[in-house]
């Protein structure tokens, strides 16, 4: 999944390390001493759309009967419960500051102290990110004790689905080993406390990012594999002792094993078995392999299913790799993989009970219920039975329990028949854009990455309807509903069959503009509907940030015009009680412009604003025209009444960074304002009912989800209730209790 946001080498990994008490962050640490304002009693859930995002790795306990744990590339970690079939959120405790966190690289289990859990956390590893952590914990991920690393993780970069990373030594269970994408490969002796660099290990990183792709243990010997090989030199190493490490003599070369994706063991048949491809993946890959190494004897033997580049039914080149591989425990020579990038016939998953001398497909007998998470049909009749699978998981207590992340949803059977996604308590969504209406059956409309548009008919099960459609669009740009009369809404969104659509019946169904900009292929951005209806502005953004100018329809998309007065890029707002007014912030000059004529023209209003950010967001009060409030993130926060003629700054915070308005509290007569900003040391959701005179924190340290800065919203109908946007939480939502 798609996201928002100095490599260290060789001895860097030796730098200081802090240990934090378990369950802090740093931003908490310093806070303790700042006086907090004071925490209403809050309940907060998902709205449940169910799973969305990339499931990047599973796995069961091999010890204990019915546990198990999940990673994902930007959403945190989850623990299985078997007792109510639901996962349990991990890492939500992990703050604004921590965000780069909330991606997890691996995740190691100890067999023989069942209680303890290690995590490998860092979201990218790029020269902007922070330096990853190695999260530890006594209680299954409960609470955690926390080690920063003086190196980057990638958990949302090419090669998040190998793996994994992260692994207990079977010798020793106080010493671990994690491999990294540019600084080789790390060695904890004080389970994960302290880090050091495993001098001896021969891989050299390149600037592909890769590194060790994978860590597992085949009885006393650790086998490493190592992803930045250019298909001729060595890509899997071993040690015997933990000291010495040595390439593993006829290993498979070429390029369909130029990359080790993942291994697994067959304990009772002495077997390890490796997937390969020519990319580390999820996208890029288009030739692979699966090979069975004898750990008795060293033999090595090609099992691959099918060979990747034949034809596939449409005619089309059948390419791919190979990814998740599992082997079943109670029944030697059994073992699953699955193919990866495998577009043109769709990925499956071989099975073999003959340590792979012969393989079925079950993809081909597969029966898919998708009735719990309607939206994995995309707009079809038919789900697809995956994509971009590379996390894959056999439970060593029941061989007929199979699961398979897809970039979408974790699917499971326990027949090895019917597959249905299990995802309950698991939301990966990446949220851009909330919208609660004032009337009608859904008290919400979200819009996100990769999933476009969803109506929420109720909070508790992912929409009936699945992601709007009509047309299909992928990561939604913009959405918006005309003030006056709130059955009209519009949204926009990245799709190949069209881009943008509007609803007459609150955003239950859609039908697509009837022309749309010669941009809007390539670029579409936000949109704004004024207040009873009539007029839409459309601003265009290229994906790599290239602003073009916006365009206006008076005839709801029949016909299109430039807007030359408009700033490029900027978002577009309607006054909610005047149809003839817009607004539009100018963040490279930091000025209002506002229009008086239906969006036709713009002029410039407040100037010597903040500038320089172009997530500075603009909101206007419900029902008022004129009443313009500014988050301007590290500037603060800044009201008009005037029509943004002059701002005032609101001192009772000294960071905004989005704000929206609820229902207002009894007896007051101005919205409820909530917003995700700074009154103190820590950045938080915060409610304010008295116009932003003061400020209470309605979160708390358990509930954080990383960053949360793109968009927020009370319930207009509902007083208290508040719609929190999350960067890999899906949508939070949380209620005074």
């Amino acid at each position: 999944m798609l996201s928002r946001r100095t490599v260290l080498a060789g001895t860097a990994a030796t730098a200081a390390l802090t240990t934090l008490p378990a369950g802090q962050t740093h931003a908490q640490a310093q806070a303790q001493t700042q006086p907090q304002p004071a925490t209403p009693a809050y309940r907060w859930r998902n709205a449940v759309i169910g799973g969305t995002g990339f499931i990047t790795g599973t796995l069961f306990h091999p010890t204990v009967q019915g546990l198990a744990y999940t990673r994902t590339d930007i959403g945190g970690a989850y623990r299985w419960d078997d007792r109510t079939a639901r996962w349990t959120p991990l890492l939500d405790h992990l703050g604004w500051d921590d965000w780069n966190l909330l991606g997890v690289e691996a995740l190691a289990i100890d067999p023989a102290h069942p209680d303890r859990l290690y995590a490998a956390v860092g979201t990218y590893a790029q020269p902007w990110a922070s330096n990853g952590a190695v999260l530890r914990s006594e209680d299954r991920g409960a609470t955690w004790a926390r080690t920063d690393l003086p190196v980057k993780l990638g958990a949302n970069e090419n090669g998040r689905g190998t793996g994994e990373r992260l692994l207990v030594d079977p010798r020793d269970s106080d010493t671990l080993w994690l491999g990294t994408r540019h600084d080789g490969l790390l060695r904890s002796t004080d389970r994960g406390a302290t880090w050091a660099p495993a001098e001896a290990f021969p891989g050299v990183p390149s600037a592909t990012g890769q590194g060790v792709t994978l860590l597992v243990a085949a009885g006393r010997t650790l086998y490493a594999g190592w992803g930045d090989s250019d298909g001729t030199a060595a890509n899997l190493y071993r040690t015997t002792d933990g000291t010495t490490w040595e390439e593993v003599p006829g290993q498979p070369s070429g390029t369909a094993a130029r990359v080790p994706i993942r291994a697994a063991h067959d304990r009772s048949a002495r077997h390890l078995y490796l997937t390969y491809a020519d990319a580390p993946g999820p996208n890029g890959q288009s030739d692979g392999s699966v090979h069975r190494l004898s750990t008795l004897d060293g033999t090595w033997t090609d099992v691959t299913p099918v060979k990747p580049g034949g034809t596939a039914a449409d005619g089309s080149a059948d390419t791919f790799g190979y990814g998740g591989v599992a082997v079943d425990a109670r029944r030697p020579g059994t073992v699953v993989v699955s193919t990866n990038n495998r577009w043109a016939a769709v990925d499956t998953l071989y099975r073999s009970t003959d340590a792979g001398r012969t393989w079925t497909s079950l993809k081909d007998s597969a029966v898919l219920d998708v009735s719990e998470t309607p939206y994995l049909k995309w707009g079809g009749e038919q789900p697809k039975f995956g994509w971009w699978i590379q996390a894959l998981a056999l439970d060593p207590h029941d061989s007929r329990n199979l699961v398979y992340g897809t970039g979408a949803t974790l699917y499971g059977t326990r027949d090895l028949k019917h597959w249905a996604p299990r995802i309950r308590g698991l939301e990966e969504a990446s949220v851009v854009q909330l919208l609660s209406p004032p009337a009608g059956k859904a008290h919400l409309l979200s819009g996100s990455r990769d999933i476009g548009v969803m109506y929420h008919d109720t909070l508790t099960a992912s929409p009936s309807r699945g992601m709007a459609t009509n047309p299909v669009t992928g990561s939604a740009t913009g959405l918006a509903q005309a003030a006056r009369k709130p059955a009209y809404v519009v949204r926009t969104g990245w799709g190949d069959h069209g881009n943008g659509a509007h609803s007459f019946d609150g955003g239950r169904t859609w039908e697509p503009f009837a022309a749309q900009p010669a941009l809007a292929p390539s670029a579409p951005g936000p949109i704004a509907v004024n207040a009873d209806g009539t007029v839409l502005l459309w601003v265009f953004v290229h994906w790599d940030g290239t602003r073009h100018p916006a365009y206006r329809s008076a005839d709801r998309g029949a016909t299109w015009t430039e807007v030359a007065s408009f700033p490029k890029g900027a978002t577009p707002l309607a006054d909610p009680a005047d149809p003839a007014l817009f607004y539009a912030y100018d963040t490279d000059t930091g000025t209002l412009l506002a229009s008086t004529d239906g969006g036709r023209s713009f002029t410039p209003r407040a100037t010597q604003l903040p500038s320089g950010d172009s997530q500075f967001k603009v909101a206007v009060a419900p029902g008022r025209s004129g009443d313009l409030w500014l988050s301007a993130k590290w500037n603060g926060l800044y009201r008009s009444t005037d029509g943004g003629a002059a701002f005032t700054r609101v001192d009772s915070c000294w960071a905004s960074y989005t704000l929206g308005f609820g229902r207002a509290a009894d007896g007051t007569g101005y919205p409820a304002l909530y917003q995700v900003g700074s009154t103190e040391a820590i950045t938080a959701v915060y409610r304010s009912d008295d116009e932003a005179a003061s400020w209470v924190r309605i979160n708390d340290d358990r509930h954080q989800w990383g960053w949360t800065g793109e968009t927020i919203t009370g319930d207009p109908r509902v007083y208290g209730r508040v719609y929190l946007a999350t960067n890999g939480r899906g949508v939070q939502y949380g209620e005074p209790v």
